[in-house]
């Protein structure tokens, strides 16, 4: 019985120190450190490429028009030299109640501004509800000027009508085209809803092309009711 005792006390004793091995060697931290380092690099990269694609996906969303232009009867706008557009009547990316056709609002055109481009003697000036649901890019604002900077409310109200999104949340963007002559006249219908505006915007481009020089471009939203 002594004997029995004494090997189950051996046995149990080893089982203690094998214990103790695997339990040293699962405390090492060498091997899973490397491990980790190697997993932390991949997912950083994982995460880089994922924020750059997101990245790029954004530049292209940036030129909503573009992204319709398929054939070479329509004005790919991402083949233009791009200027600076500013306008103090919008902030954080939304636009100023001010410059609605709503009851918050006095239906006043935005101001804008932008440095002269060389070689433009005119630019065209367009904004369109491009966040409309069941209509194709209803447009807001069409105005041809000589100016660099146009002051809150220049727009006639024949040229220019404020956002009235009947429902929800709309994007408006602002498009400014520096042209080397003037067009005949300012395609596209005011107030309505343009299904073909960049084979509008093409027409002004010439039959040769290379009459619109570049453009600027801003865009902000506003909400029914604000």
């Amino acid at each position: 019985m002594k004997s029995i005792k004494f090997t189950a006390a051996i046995l149990v004793a080893v089982t203690l120190c094998l214990s103790a091995g695997c339990s040293e060697d699962s405390g090492s931290t060498e091997p899973q450190s490397a491990t980790a380092s190697a997993t932390d690099i991949q997912v950083t990269e994982e995460e880089t490429e994922a924020e750059t694609a997101t990245e790029a996906d954004g530049n292209a969303e940036e030129w909503a028009y573009t992204l319709t232009a398929r054939n070479a009867d329509q004005l790919d706008i991402s083949k233009l030299t791009p200027f600076e557009l500013s306008s103090d009547d919008l902030h954080d990316g939304v636009w100023d109640s001010d410059i609605t056709n709503t009851k918050n609002g006095t239906n006043r055109s935005p101001q804008l501004s932008w440095d002269a481009v060389d070689g433009a003697s005119c630019y065209a000036v367009y904004m369109v509800d491009t966040g409309t649901t069941g209509v194709s890019s209803w447009m807001h604002w069409k105005s041809l000027t000589e100016e660099t900077s146009l002051p809150a409310g220049w727009a006639p109200k024949e040229e220019y009508v404020g956002p009235y999104p009947p429902e929800g949340t709309h994007v408006y963007e602002i498009l400014v085209f520096a042209m080397k002559q003037p067009p005949e006249k300012l395609k596209g219908a005011f107030d309505n809803s343009n299904e073909k505006l960049l084979e509008a915007f093409k027409v002004m481009d010439g039959e040769e092309g290379g009459n619109i020089i570049a453009c600027g471009h801003i865009k902000g939203t506003y909400t029914h009711g604000e």
